[in-house]
């Protein structure tokens, strides 16, 4: 054990440098997030404080990577010491249900956002018509705004989806064939949930987004579509930095699994990525359906 004998099954850590570095890492993103897209400085020549200059939100960025491999890192150095005991597991397993349950609360407000949109604009017409210019108010009037051109779900999102669903069933095998002892079922598993991960980055990010008229080089008669714009990037682009991280999740434990650090009795790094991955399959059929499928409907109707 890390701290010798003791006489009872909780964990107490070491101190430890990474939460003050969290907490800076978080601060200076933040900070540097602001100067990126508006700017502290009068002068957009200040390297650190004008406006366009990502020096800080990098330096930002860089801390809080530097503490996320150090600190999960340490989490794992505990566990082949010997001090996760069932207790500890337990206390693990309520804090990864939380964390997802946090993250639900997220997608919350980038649906409600995305339905009070779509059920209320009816009325917001009543709201806006006498303050503002009738383009203005026609685009909030309707949803999805005038002349904005959404995508057809039944091609690339549809892709997407079969991808991610595939996915789900790819991590469940790997997780399965662990707990039997089939190494190499794990193996292969999770290195076709990973390159089915990043498989769907690429749709969504390279393929997919650039064609959205809504958003990157509208044309004039699509002004007002930053509304639908920003609800459609929000979500999706939320869900696609899930996926982003999730598939680093799992090529860890690829690469964990590849060390022999899971056992099939002793393997919750995994399971935790494997009930993260089946979040984000989850939270994506909510998308495809509310976000791509009935904009496009309505559309047709």
């Amino acid at each position: 054990m890390a701290h010798g004998e003791v006489k009872h099954d909780y964990h107490l850590v070491n101190p430890s440098p990474w939460p003050f570095l969290a907490s800076l890492g978080a601060f200076i993103a933040a900070v540097g997030a602001v100067v990126l897209m508006k700017g502290l400085s009068a002068n957009e020549a200040d390297f650190f404080f004008g406006k366009g200059h990502w020096t800080l939100f990098a330096i930002g960025m860089g801390l809080i990577i530097l503490t996320c491999i150090g600190w999960w890192g340490d989490v794992i150095k505990e566990s082949r010491q010997g001090d996760h005991t069932p207790v500890v597991d337990i206390g693990l397993r309520y804090g990864m249900i939380l964390f997802i349950a946090s993250e639900v609360m997220f997608f919350v407000a980038w649906f409600w956002a995305f339905f009070e949109l779509a059920i209320f604009h009816g009325h917001r017409a009543d709201w806006v018509v006498p303050t503002w210019d009738a383009e203005t108010a026609a685009a909030w009037a309707n949803w999805p705004p005038p002349h904005v051109e959404t995508f057809d779900p039944f091609h690339l999102p549809l892709i997407n989806t079969l991808i991610l669903l595939l996915s789900g069933t790819t991590v469940t095998w790997a997780h399965h064939a662990l707990q039997t002892g089939d190494r190499k079922g794990a193996r292969l598993g999770l290195i076709l949930t990973v390159v089915l991960g990043v498989i769907f980055s690429w749709v969504q990010f390279a393929v997919e987004y650039p064609e959205a008229g809504f958003a990157f080089g509208n044309q004039g008669e699509v002004t007002n579509a930053t509304l639908y714009g920003s609800s459609f990037f929000m979500a999706t682009g939320f869900h696609g930095f899930h996926v982003v991280i999730g598939t680093i999740f799992l090529f860890v434990c690829l690469l964990r699994l590849m060390a022999g650090q899971f056992t099939p009795q002793k393997h919750f790094g995994l399971e935790a990525a494997a009930w993260y991955w089946h979040f984000v399959d989850v939270v994506w059929l909510f998308l495809f359906t509310f976000v791509y499928v009935m904009p496009y409907l309505t559309m047709q109707n």
